[in-house]
């Protein structure tokens, strides 16, 4: 007996966050792949300019001091700056600023193609994962939070390559080079306040920052919260309407925003702390440094010129380390929000292809279930042991209460899940063995609830084979008898069905789902209560499709209202876990069973209603 060997136990599964360097090394990739040379190049040459704009951006403060010498009459005359004077120096700082600018602006230009290629390439990576997730994992999760999820990593992946590149790599090569040169030109002392003060505002930049980044994670975790709350209540605006509770709706948002408003106020209060002491510890060392190098005038030793170069290395480190703390912030919550990514990248898929598996070779479309035994909870089994047999162009009907297992062997045959015991084969080939896109390829499913694109009409029934031409696009809707219908809208084929096809009433929409199943022309069909939530003359008009696109195909209908069924070559009686009958229509109600009290029920109820809307018309 075959059993699955990975299930997602935990419907937060997602909420587990990669640990930061796992996340740093996920990145790396990106930024130096082995399959695109031209990244790489790239990279070079923005590290090259980088290295440029320190260098002049570093030298820049000797013309400074330079042209003040001049000016005060302090400059040596063995200085090989005074052939250009106090105006050419002074010329010479701007170009040198302006220089240094220039090489960081043409460093961004050049990997600005790197940051946005692992920025599409990491979206479309986390889009791929989540549609192999297993319908198990999608239904205990909610949309909204996966979006945020996904929204705020990727943005995290340019940001996080930009800024560690450069921002943290050339922060410490300047401040090591404006301390080499302080001990050179000034004495060890000075180099000694500038490492201490550098110190000291990076140790508590980090401690402050790692404090922040749990306030922040709650945040986040309030505003996906909100977000979830408020697409939940958008998806279902119909039902908020039919029970009047627009304020309870606002009101639960209301709660969730109020929670987001608690922790958001605590991050802007410990930025503020943050930015005070970062000021108090920065300015500390400027006065200190400046201090030392007025006394060096006083006593002759250093120029005018010295103590204006001083304090322009110390405003000119000031900014990158004020930079420092709002990057290493960032950071920080780059790599919280790219955790939870690839923390939703690092789920297993619960339903994998075996490795070199096969594709599905269709011969002629027979389904069997071998004593299939399936549980979606250990605790509680939903099949237990079913077997039957769907020979090829045959139809099957599987009736029985809810909760019976009816559904869940359709989704055994589409395999969202693996069975637990027994085996689903078609024409000989089990399910586990083959690759999951052939067997779709080969599945048509018409579902009780057809949810349609936010798109037109065109593109939801083109969705079944999206290279069908024109004219089998019009043939799929005739033969589904939506053809005209669509003619008679504003727009005709380019009219836009709305959000989940609201604006198509049920029996539209779910003949624009048979069209589409049409279009696809699988050699299995799966109709998993197709009609159930129409009315009944609508059912009676869709059933005439449903017949007419099950001529020739292998069907297994999933049936509600067993008159929708009373012609299936096999009708198959459910309960429990378990066929309780089997038979035609004819052989069930002969049997005097389950299937006979069923029908019984339902025609009775069927005249009930029937005769109260005679009355009522009378």
């Amino acid at each position: 007996m075959r059993r699955t060997t990975s299930t997602v136990t935990s419907a937060d599964a997602s909420n587990t966050e990669a640990p930061a360097m796992q996340t740093i090394r996920r990145v790396i990739p990106y930024l130096w792949p082995s399959d695109a040379p031209w990244v790489r190049r790239r990279v070079v040459i923005a590290l090259c300019l980088l290295v440029m704009s320190k260098i002049i951006s570093v030298s820049t403060p000797f013309f400074y001091k330079a042209a003040v010498d001049s000016l005060a009459g302090e400059a040596p005359s063995a200085s090989a700056l005074l052939m250009f004077g106090a105006v050419g120096l002074t010329i010479a700082y701007g170009v040198a600023r302006l220089s240094a600018v220039a090489f960081g602006e043409l460093r961004d230009a050049v990997f600005v193609r790197v940051g946005q290629r692992a920025l599409r390439k990491l979206a479309l990576e986390t889009f791929t994962h989540i549609h192999r997730l297993s319908m198990r994992y999608h239904i205990t999760r909610k949309t909204g939070g996966l979006s945020r999820i996904i929204e705020r990593g990727v943005k995290g992946v340019d940001f996080l390559l930009r800024f560690m590149l450069f921002s943290i790599g050339p922060l410490i090569l300047e401040l090591s080079m404006v301390a080499v040169l302080f001990a050179v030109l000034f004495g060890w002392q000075y180099m000694v306040v500038v490492v201490v003060t550098i110190t000291l505002y990076v140790m508590f930049t980090f401690k402050v920052t790692e404090w922040r980044v749990k306030i922040r994670r709650q945040m986040n975790d309030q505003d996906t919260d909100a977000n979830q709350k408020a697409i939940d209540s958008l998806l279902n605006f119909e039902t908020v309407k039919y029970f009047g509770a627009e304020l309870r709706e606002a009101n639960r948002y209301d709660g969730a925003m109020q929670q987001y408003e608690v922790m958001a106020v605590k991050t802007g209060q410990s930025l503020s702390f943050l930015n005070f002491g970062q000021s108090l510890i920065i300015t500390s060392g400027l006065v200190i440094v400046m201090v030392m190098a007025a006394m060096g005038v006083q006593q002759g030793i250093l120029t005018v010129g010295d103590f204006v170069m001083v304090n322009a290395y110390m405003i000119q480190i000031t900014m990158p380390l004020n930079f420092l703390g709002t990057v290493y912030r960032e950071i920080r919550q780059a790599l919280v929000d790219m955790g939870e990514m690839f923390g939703l990248l690092g789920q297993p898929t619960e339903v994998k292809d075996k490795p070199d598996a096969p594709d599905l070779q269709i011969k002629g479309g027979e389904v069997v279930f071998d004593n299939v035994v399936f549980a979606y909870d250990r605790e509680r089994p939903i099949l237990k042991g079913v077997s039957f047999t769907v020979a090829p162009g045959q139809r099957i009907a599987l009736v029985g209460p809810s909760g019976s297992g009816k559904s869940t062997v359709g989704r055994l045959l589409f395999r969202f899940y693996d069975v637990v015991g027994g085996a689903v084969r078609i024409d000989g080939q089990d399910l586990r063995d083959i690759t999951q896109d052939s067997l779709h390829a080969q599945i048509g499913v018409v579902p009780q609830d057809t949810v349609l694109f936010n798109d037109t009409v065109r593109y939801n029934i083109a969705y079944g084979r999206p290279e069908a031409t024109e004219a089998e696009v019009i043939a799929a809707a005739r033969a589904a008898k939506i053809h005209e219908f669509i003619l008679s809208l504003p727009d005709g084929y380019e009219t836009t069905v709305g959000e989940r096809g609201l604006k198509l009433s049920g029996g539209e929409k779910q003949r624009v789902g048979i069209a589409r199943t049409l279009l696809k022309n699988p050699p299995i069909l799966l109709l998993d209560e197709a009609t159930s939530a129409l009315d009944t003359q609508t059912e009676r008009d869709i059933q005439d499709s449903l017949l007419a696109m099950g001529e020739g195909r292998s069907v297994i209908t999933i049936a509600h209202r067993l008159s929708t069924i009373a012609d299936a070559d096999q009708i198959i009686v459910l309960e429990a876990g378990n066929i309780v009958e089997q038979g035609t229509h004819d052989q069930l109600l002969a049997n005097s069973g389950r299937y006979a009290a069923m029908w019984a029920r339902q025609s009775s109820e069927e005249e009930e209603a029937a005769a109260g809307g005679a009355a009522q018309a009378i």
